[in-house]
């Protein structure tokens, strides 16, 4: 209530002790409800050993202008010793207002509590002082020794012995804060623990008096307000405000639910339960996750646990329950336009059938969770970044060799082909870029992003959409028909390739001015001139074997055909790319009866000057 309770702790020769610090008593003990505390009180007077004059007066600690007193309720005055009359004065110059006569001892027995007066003390006593005078005659020093002190009488044990005093120079004693009203206590509706006096609750009725734990008039600045009045107050109004906070709080968890049902039901949670429990095999290969899960997980979408941004969304690094680490991917909101102008049908589908991909390389699906505002993906965890940081952020401890852009290269030619071809169903990636090649523990890679992937069915050879993909990755047929096949995943596939040759990225600013424009218009042109040499990654050149460094060349080449029909599929060019790995000789593959019109490169599809000033529905993704 003010600093005059404050409590400090300070050392000691019996070591550290808590202490009141504006009276600077040692603290043994509060009793709030009762509205005091209890200190070790120095003995107030003690003729032992001629520490005190018999003329003069032992004082006490001097409570005034304090909130406290010494209780008449807890305490009594006592005195310890043979033949003396003690007395108690409200000061050194006051005259007496209580006293009592020790018993005549008469033998030599020690000095025990045996041998003590009690008497009351006056109530609100701020201050006191004591003496002792000599009324009968005493036997020997131990009986002529004797002190006075206002004690608690719960420091009396069961025998109501008290152990003497003067020999440990203190004595515990009770502080009363409270304030005692005048009116007889009268118990409230029959409890014991209230009482009730001229409209106040109270905390305890003692003795012949109303103990009110409140403030008194002369420290009502300190804290005006009645305690009584407003300790009945307070719990009212903590009470009320306990059960709006609680009503708050039942509407918000209702109104949560209710919100996670409409996200839920909008991005196709029924249409995928009703998939999943007719297809009971796959059940378990893909999990709905609860969204307050992924929140815990990603430390509520910390900034700190984002892996990586891109023109699909935001991805974090998460940890779950059962301790796994994960990709989650939370796209980004104007993707929810996109997703609304699907069918629904087709992204549920789209959700179980990656679900249950499983190639080594390619990221696995682990689950997703609708009830958030766009869905949300959550990926098997790849530690080592992207093949685009590989390449374009050389590491001079971990160099990029020439044996492991082969294996990189052909391992995700295998993932495409089995995407193509060996899946239950095939599904076209759409944004295959370095960025979307991940690499695991072992720098093995791991196709990734399937945001805008389309499942077909078998019969079909293309899918029909607006343009949508990356700067510099992007079929120029596909850019000119709004027609994407797997032709498309080729093409994009052979830049992959180009740029694990060259070094370089499919559009920079950086290069020279020759060099401007697309790295594919650039390579082409080079292979044309037979420079190719002049553009490789200078690893590739001290590292990669003539015949194999020509040879995969080649293959990229075929790759980026301008003429889709007249690319290979992905089949040929995994099985062309471990030829190339396992060959002790390599035949280099030059298809000598190519037209040269088929390499010829049209500015307008390749050049990124060229796609901003086209009028075709665009959706284009920076590098």
């Amino acid at each position: 209530m003010n600093d005059a309770f404050r409590v400090s702790c300070e050392e000691t020769i019996d070591g550290s002790k808590p202490f009141i610090s504006s009276i600077n008593l040692t603290l043994v003990d509060v009793k709030f409800s009762e509205g005091r505390v209890i200190i070790n009180n120095s003995i107030t007077y003690s003729n032992c050993n001629n520490h005190q004059d018999d003329r003069k007066k032992g004082v006490s600690v001097n409570l005034t202008n304090t909130p406290f007193y010494f209780s008449d309720i807890f305490n009594r005055f006592g005195s310890v010793g043979c033949g003396n009359f003690a007395t108690i004065y409200h000061n050194q110059t006051d005259d007496p207002i209580g006293g009592c006569l020790q018993p005549s001892c008469n033998s030599n027995a020690n000095l025990s509590t045996n041998d003590m007066c009690i008497t009351s003390i006056p109530p609100r006593l701020d201050t006191f002082a004591a003496s002792l005078t000599k009324k009968y005659r005493s036997y020997d020093g131990n009986r002529s020794c004797g002190s006075a002190f206002v004690f608690d009488m719960d420091s009396l044990d069961n025998d109501g012995l008290l152990t003497v005093p003067h020999t440990k120079g203190h004595v515990a004693t009770s502080l009363q804060w409270g304030k005692p009203l005048p009116a007889p206590c009268k118990l409230k509706d029959g409890k014991k623990t209230f009482c009730n006096s001229e409209g106040h609750y109270c905390w305890s009725c003692l003795s012949r008096e109303l103990l009110c734990v409140c403030s008194d008039g002369e420290y009502s600045s300190a804290y005006s307000v009645d305690v009584c009045e407003g300790c009945s107050t307070s719990i009212g109004t903590i009470f009320a405000l306990l059960c709006i906070w609680r009503l708050f709080k039942a509407l918000e968890r209702r109104n949560d639910i209710k919100l996670k049902q409409k996200y839920f039901k909008r991005n196709g949670g029924l249409l995928l339960q009703q998939q999943l429990s007719s297809n009971e095999g796959n059940v378990e290969k893909i999990k709905l996750f609860a969204s307050k899960e992924l929140e815990k997980a990603t430390d509520y979408y910390n900034e700190n646990r984002i892996l990586g941004r891109g023109g699909q969304g935001i991805v974090y690094k998460g940890m779950l329950t059962d301790g796994s680490i994960v990709a989650i991917k939370r796209s980004k909101l104007v993707e929810k336009k996109v997703l609304e102008e699907m069918k629904l049908e087709q992204f549920i589908n789209e959700v179980i059938i990656l679900s249950q991909i499983n190639h080594r390389n390619v990221v696995k699906l682990l689950g997703c969770c609708l009830e958030t505002n766009v869905p949300l993906l959550v990926y098997e965890f790849i530690p080592n970044g992207t093949l685009s940081d590989l390449i374009h952020k050389p590491n001079e401890e971990f160099p990029l060799t020439w044996e492991m852009r082969l294996r990189i290269s052909t391992e995700i030619a295998n993932a495409l082909f089995y995407l193509h071809s060996a899946a239950s169903v095939p599904i076209y990636h759409r944004d295959i870029k370095s960025s979307n090649i991940l690499l695991d523990d072992k720098y093995r890679a791991k196709v990734s992003d399937f945001g805008i992937s389309r499942s077909v069915a078998i019969e079909q050879t293309h899918v029909t959409t607006r343009v949508h993909g990356t700067l510099g990755y992007l079929d120029p047929e596909y850019f000119r028909s709004n027609q994407y096949t797997e032709k498309s995943d080729v093409y994009s596939f052979g830049v992959v390739l180009v740029e694990l040759l060259t070094g370089q990225k499919p559009i920079s600013s950086s290069q020279s001015v020759e060099q401007r424009g697309s790295l594919v218009t650039f390579f082409l042109h080079s292979m044309k001139a037979n420079s190719l040499f002049d553009i490789l990654d200078p690893q590739v050149m001290n590292e990669g074997p003539r015949e194999e460094v020509t040879a995969v060349s080649w293959l990229a080449k075929r790759c980026l055909n301008i003429n889709r029909n007249k690319r290979p599929t992905m089949k040929q060019v995994a099985m062309e790319l471990e030829r190339i790995r396992t060959s002790d000789e390599t035949n280099v593959l030059q298809e000598q009866s190519d037209d040269e019109e088929d390499y010829e490169i049209n500015d307008d599809v390749t050049d990124p000057w060229g796609i901003s000033s086209c009028s075709t529905m665009v959706i284009i993704d920076n590098i």
